[in-house]
């Protein structure tokens, strides 16, 4: 396929969906590492962020030094709505501590997809060359090219994430796109992305309020407890408004495992091409918000709340779904939120604010009013706040990177291993390092943070990245460094690499101390001097001489304006917070 100009874009196909995937690219085609440089490893001291005066391949030039303007995109895969979204986003850079930083102070959309009811070819396979298709109408419509885009994200979520081609799927359109980060979503992460996108983080930061924001998709349902701005707790439950669908005569054409058990505890046995009348449609969806507004407000979970924590297998439905072995998605809450209001998301939130009245054949409309009924009747102990983005939350958030350019400091034990490094994601541990550090404790919690990204430490490389306060004493630092090697135990079993940002100035310090006094085996890169949080992905070039500094990109998941920064309320301004 070419584009207006006649360019061709590579494809799907030529990429086999990761079976024997290595192809070749004919003249002309977008080869990311022939066509143009990626490295990012160039001098900016004059420059704007792209180190040539320029703002990226949008060719925007910038407003200032300090001021530019990025195009980026936003592909969600999910489990009823493939979309894709285009945005325009200016950042500033951020005076005091944060001088090397750029954060977005205004967004605003390009384009937006049709919304297209994400295809699929069986229970287990996404129809890739028709989403293949989706997007490159979306590219074609919007008039960008993947050479014009910036930065942004490819995800798939909800049941969508469960297809045995969906890491593929997501690796090629990414490819197909432009250079951007490819990120798959798993329920913890697709609930912080739907608390940010949906405007949620942003009202509770404004306000100064600790809300609840309930994410209601095609498959599941995801719950955020948003603090000042700030995601504190995720989960979430196998509820959602694609988990039936029926054709015009009644006939069920889809039945997801979670929607055939929701239908066994509603008292229906139902199976594919079973027809079923609207009446009983309409008490499946009661018996669901039921459900789902019990496991908001009910603690302890009973059984059967409790269940709706589990998943089954993709498979056939063939035995009895109570035969089916289920597996947990994610722990419930921790409690009842204590909580000042909710917010809902995703396409069932439009039937709840009624933004939305037309019937696709599933749930989602029968779900959404019945909520909306039970809230409106007092079922729930907080407010219902009024409504930001719904179905488009988890696209605008995904087309929301921003990008800079920085460099410091550096501990390297092996640049030839190290560097360049691309699309390395950052997980910033929740973990104060102002006080006495006890290495036990630090360990844990870089455990725990790896499970609230839904990974297992060990499986894949991150940077880790940590706000370093207090006095550089050796005690400290070496407390810190026993608890690194704690948390990184699996890391480092495996010879995987360790990436620390910091930034603080004790970078040559704990590298030193974690490769000569605790002998940690593995190569060891350790950056200072850098503001890093969770979302971030950063790209490491190549060590510059003779300052030997290390050029990264930061590539940042920000929500409208980034409810990280300084803002008013009121008459009084607040200053940035150490989160």
């Amino acid at each position: 396929m070419q584009d207006s100009q006649g360019r061709r874009r590579h494809t799907i196909a030529d990429h086999g969906l990761g079976v024997d995937a290595d192809h070749d690219h004919d003249e002309g085609d977008f080869d990311h590492e022939h066509d143009h440089d990626h490295d990012h490893d160039h001098d900016h001291d004059d420059a704007g962020p792209r180190g040539d005066g320029t703002a990226g391949r949008s060719g925007e030039a910038p407003v200032g030094q300090d001021d530019i303007a990025l195009t980026s995109v936003g592909i969600d895969i999910g489990s009823s709505g493939t979309q894709v979204v285009f945005s325009r986003v200016r950042m500033r850079r951020q005076g005091g501590s944060l001088s090397s930083r750029f954060a977005v102070v205004e967004r605003t959309t390009l384009y937006q997809s049709p919304i297209s009811l994400t295809p699929y070819v069986s229970e287990t396979r996404i129809d890739e060359r028709a989403v293949e298709a989706i997007v490159e109408e979306a590219y074609a419509a919007a008039g960008v090219h993947p050479d014009d885009v910036d930065a942004g994200a490819v995800i798939l979520t909800g049941e969508a994430l469960r297809r045995e081609n969906a890491q593929a799927l997501a690796d090629v359109l990414a490819e197909l796109g432009g250079e951007f980060v490819c990120a798959a979503a798993g329920h913890h992460m697709e609930a912080m992305l739907a608390a940010y996108g949906s405007g949620s983080a942003m009202a509770s930061h404004e306000r100064e309020i600790r809300l609840l924001n309930v994410d209601i998709g095609g498959g599941t349902t995801k719950l955020a407890i948003v603090d000042d701005g700030k995601v504190v707790e995720t989960a979430a439950v196998h509820i959602g408004g694609r988990l039936l669908v029926c054709a015009e005569d009644g006939t069920i054409v889809r039945l997801d495992p979670a929607g055939q058990r929701l239908a066994a505890q509603a008292g229906f046995r139902w199976e594919l091409g079973a027809r079923v009348d609207p009446q009983a449609l309409d008490r499946l969806a009661e018996h669901m918000a039921d459900a789902l507004l019990a496991a908001l407000v009910e603690h302890p979970l009973s059984d059967a709340v409790a269940q709706l924590y589990l998943t089954a297998p993709l498979a056939a439905m063939t035995p009895p779904v109570a035969m089916t072995p289920p597996v947990a998605m994610t722990p419930p809450l921790a409690a009842q939120p204590p909580v000042a209001g909710i917010m809902f998301s995703g396409g069932v939130g439009e039937y709840v604010y009624g933004r939305e009245e037309r019937d696709f054949g599933d749930l989602g409309r029968r779900l959404g009013h019945a909520l909306r009924r039970r809230i409106d009747g007092g079922a729930l102990p907080w407010p219902l706040l009024p409504a930001g983005e719904c179905i488009r939350a988890t696209a605008l958030g995904a087309s929301e990177y921003t990008v800079q350019l920085s460099g410091n400091t550096v501990f390297v034990s092996d640049p030839a291993t190290l560097l360049p490094r691309k699309n390395l994601m950052v997980l910033r541990p929740e973990c104060f390092l102002g006080g006495t550090i006890v290495p036990d404790q630090l360990a844990a919690a870089i455990r725990r943070h790896f499970g609230r990204f839904d990974l297992e430490e060990g499986d894949a490389d991150v940077a880790l990245a940590f706000r370093w306060r207090g006095a550089p004493a050796y005690e400290r630092l070496a407390a810190f460094a026993r608890g690194l090697a704690g948390g990184l135990a699996r890391s480092i079993e495996r010879g995987r690499p360790l990436y620390v940002i910091l930034d603080g100035d004790i970078a040559q310090s704990l590298g030193a101390l974690l490769k000569e006094e605790l002998r940690v085996p593995c190569e060891i890169l350790v950056i200072d001097g850098i503001v890093l949080w969770d979302f971030d992905y950063v790209d490491l070039g190549r060590i510059r001489m003779p300052s030997y500094t290390v050029p990264v990109t930061i590539k940042s998941l920000v929500f409208r304006q980034d409810p990280r920064l300084p803002h008013q309320h009121g008459d009084a301004a607040h200053e940035q917070r150490d989160r």
